[in-house]
């Protein structure tokens, strides 16, 4: 067996370079779309409703699109075509979005974007364990955050770039104003852009000689699942009970989403302990149920980190107009004075990611990946925590500093420590099942969180903040739990190549 070659700097840039499009179409949906809602007539209680595409179509996507990618080669390679096609349906849903002439129609186009852009974001962290050998992943999965923490701040502030330069901010009742839909039709052309740079200026090694590297774990034969029933029964059971509690209490109908996951997923379980196919639903749920054991410790570590990230970007708002700017009424100049400053503090939070994702490789080097990630999570979950107790907006910047190089490694080093212990052949099905743990805490966050505040923080919005910075620090601990790489592995993980 041979080794894989080492890249060089500009070919590892020239394979992150299409994040940067999907980012930016990315940034540009999560910062306009409940925009986009409201203007269309929705009332705010509709709104996490309506965004729950976005956590739901990234569950079935994602790991459809890595079977497929595994099992893909053509001319155009493995991974690269779902860039392509994912890329050139994202661009139509953005030049049609803020067209959008009723409410329902632009729910529909939240689906169709978000189900496009997980069609191009699925096989990219495939596609750099495919290329990259174990010394320059945790370079790679840097530079793609870095790429990520580009496109986040440059689509955040281009509506308002765009005001700035006197495009019209308002509309008629019922249409989107010009920056909106400007900055929506710069995003189709960014992401077509930079995904084709990507496409064009990489190759990708045949599936025979990518399984001929050494290093690769070795395949594993098809998972035994007759067991699979024990799981199926407990999470059935407690969903049905969940569901019978809910509704004999009369709780709040987001817990019906907590409960009907419990449910399906019991169903999927138990069905797969009978199931003696070899078609696509059997081989993503044997591999969900047989997941490596590195990859199981992994998953705790995404399931409490991405369950922050969710409180973070549904609560900060509210959070800080009524602590930092000392109002909760939306029609109040301190309201608006306050959700200003929040878009400012998201766009110091990516920014500080970019920087970020240059100290990362450095700092994992000398400290280890596991090391780092905890490192990074601590300082993320003192940043979200700090909002309970700073009164001066402007230091909140310092808050966002620390949630910054979280994110930035969040989005990093747990696919890091992960790649290594995957074998060649299942990488793109094994990323797309280990973004469940992406998924799954989202719609966990948004059955719950909701809940919590209300029982026991009065309905204080902060307190979904410190909620999010008590998971950062679980997630740290889970982080220790797992293996560092091989020895030597980061030896030349910053080191420029070639």
């Amino acid at each position: 067996m041979s080794s894989k070659p080492e890249l060089s700097v500009r070919q590892i840039l020239n394979m992150s370079v299409g994040f940067l499009g999907i980012q930016f179409a990315f940034g540009l949906q999560n910062a306009n779309v409940s925009r986009i809602f409201q203007t269309l007539g929705a009332h705010l209680s509709q709104i996490p409703a309506l965004w729950i595409a976005a956590p739901l179509t990234g569950l079935l996507v994602q790991p459809i699109i890595g079977y497929a990618s595994d099992r893909t080669w053509g001319r155009f390679g493995r991974r690269r075509p779902y860039f392509l096609a994912g890329a050139v349906l994202t661009t139509l849903a953005l030049l049609v979005m803020p067209e959008s002439p009723a409410l329902w129609f632009a729910a529909v186009m939240l689906w169709v974007m978000d189900a496009s852009v997980n069609v191009s974001m699925e096989p990219f962290r495939a596609f750099v364990a495919d290329q990259l050998p174990t010394t320059q992943r945790p370079l790679g999965f840097a530079l793609q955050t870095l790429f990520i923490g580009v496109g986040a701040v440059l689509s955040s502030v281009l509506p308002w770039v765009l005001a700035h330069f006197g495009v019209s901010n308002v509309a008629p009742p019922g249409e989107i104003p010009a920056t909106v839909r400007i900055s929506f039709y710069v995003g189709g052309a960014v992401l077509v852009g930079a995904v084709l740079w990507t496409v064009l200026s990489t190759r990708e090694y045949p599936p025979e000689r990518l399984l001929g590297f050494s290093g690769s774990p070795p395949a594993q034969p098809l998972t035994d699942a007759s067991r699979a029933w024990r799981p199926g029964l407990v999470l059935l059971v407690l969903g049905a009970g969940g569901i019978a509690v809910i509704h004999r209490d009369g709780l709040d109908r987001p817990l019906y989403l907590l409960a009907g996951g419990l449910v399906a997923a019991g169903g999927l379980f138990l069905w797969l302990s009978r199931a003696r196919s070899r078609g696509m639903i059997r081989q993503v749920m044997a591999d969900l149920y047989g997941m490596p054991s590195a990859m199981r410790r992994l998953a705790w570590v995404q399931f409490f980190s991405w369950f922050a990230m969710f409180a973070l970007w549904i609560y900060t708002t509210p959070a800080v107009t009524a602590v930092q700017f000392g109002s909760s009424n939306p029609l109040s100049s301190a309201y608006n004075a306050g959700a200003n400053w929040v878009g400012v503090l998201f766009g110091a939070y990516n920014g500080f990611a970019v920087l970020a994702a240059l100290i990362i490789p450095q700092l994992a080097r000398r400290a280890g990946v596991r090391w780092t990630h905890v490192i990074n999570l601590a300082a993320a979950a003192a940043g979200l925590i700090s909002f309970v107790w700073i009164r001066d907006p402007r230091w909140l910047l310092l808050s966002m500093l620390g949630v910054g190089f979280g994110w930035a490694s969040i989005l990093s080093l747990p696919y890091t420590l992960l790649a290594d212990n995957l074998p060649a052949e299942k990488m793109g099905i094994y990323m797309g099942i280990f973004n469940f743990f992406v998924v799954i805490p989202q719609l966990l966050a948004a059955s719950v969180l909701g809940v919590l505040l209300e029982t026991f923080f009065a309905g204080q919005a902060v307190f979904g903040l410190v909620l999010g910075g008590v998971s950062l620090a679980l997630a740290g601990v889970c982080t220790l739990r797992v293996a560092e790489p091989n020895a030597g592995v980061l030896k030349a993980a910053s080191a420029p190549q070639g």
